[in-house]
């Protein structure tokens, strides 16, 4: 049997990184989505590769349907096969309440998080699953403990787009389950990666490091260890679960 294949997406940075990293070592053959920042996922397949495993980058905006097309037209052209996808790709934005978000922030918002993951999702199942000829596979999304919690203050919105996510992934699971399909999420809480600049709050770790029942943040590689055993054959009987990576919050 020919070694497993997974696209993750948003793999150059943070939690999508770690997870391409952690997937390689485990024996995986990965692709590694990217949307603008190349060098960075250059350095991830460079990595991997250095290590002995098998990956390569891929550009494409999840939130445009021909860039998902292109994608994963990319994985059947390099590995021939898909078993798996992660779901890492999305964004966050500035903090603000609901009365000060505008419609562009909405739409980039969901169209990214909600939308790209449910395209991505779509072109995987028509590969994986065994009523499409395919041999079954996993795909997990990533969710966040923003769904449980609302953001009240911060960004509702994307609180929203993550609360959409879980609903997904549980609809999905029961949908192809029967198919040789397991959907999972991991919700992670606050952990230690670049989006909280880039959404203009660079010191939020240290300012809700008190709110976490454990004190401390989270890293990227205590979420890919999650993601990883949700792809894993130690996880067979595991579909629709939704697990918080949150230190307790």
């Amino acid at each position: 049997m020919a070694t497993k294949a997974l696209l993750i997406t948003g793999a150059g940075r943070g939690i999508g990184a770690a997870t391409a990293r952690l997937a390689a070592a485990a024996g995986w053959r990965v692709a590694v989505n990217y949307v603008a920042n190349s060098a960075a996922a250059d350095a991830v397949v460079s990595e991997i590769v250095a290590a002995g495993g098998d990956a390569f980058a891929i550009q494409g905006d999840v939130g445009i349907e021909r860039d998902v097309m292109s994608m994963f037209e990319a994985v059947d052209s390099r590995f021939g096969r898909l078993d798996g996808l992660v779901n890492n790709a999305g964004v966050v934005d500035r903090k603000a309440r609901v009365d000060e978000i505008s419609v562009k922030r909405l739409d980039r918002m969901m169209r990214v998080n909600v939308i790209g993951t449910m395209l991505c999702a779509r072109e995987a199942v028509k590969r994986m699953s065994t009523r499409h000829g395919g041999e079954g596979g996993a795909i997990v999304n990533l969710s966040s403990i923003a769904a449980t919690l609302g953001s009240p203050g911060e960004y509702v919105d994307y609180a929203a787009s993550k609360a959409a996510i879980d609903t997904f992934t549980l609809g999905l699971a029961r949908e192809v389950a029967n198919e040789g399909i397991r959907v999972n999420a991991v919700r992670p809480g606050i952990i230690d990666t670049e989006i909280h600049a880039s959404g203009g709050q660079p010191d939020r770790i240290a300012a809700m490091r008190g709110m976490v029942p454990m004190k401390r943040e989270g890293t990227a590689g205590e979420v890919a260890s999650a993601v990883l055993w949700l792809l894993s054959d130690a996880s067979p009987y595991t579909t629709g679960a939704l697990l918080n990576v949150s230190g307790g919050r």
